[in-house]
């Protein structure tokens, strides 16, 4: 069976952060990475025209 690379990615971002994470949490946190990547590729294949302007910023 092939490895997924999110652990591999799970394993050196735990690393980089000095993040202990359980081999029993390992699939939990790739299930939430495997969403946000998936959100994230939304949000990044939405064209937007060039002439689109940032939103302005409220503030209260």
């Amino acid at each position: 069976m092939a490895a997924n690379p999110l652990d591999d990615y799970i394993d050196a971002a735990a690393k980089a952060l000095a993040l202990p994470i359980e081999d029993a949490w390992k699939p939990a946190v790739r299930a939430n990475l495997e969403v946000s990547l998936r959100l994230a590729r939304l949000v990044d294949e939405f064209a937007l025209p060039d002439e689109t302007e940032p939103a302005s910023v409220y503030t209260a």
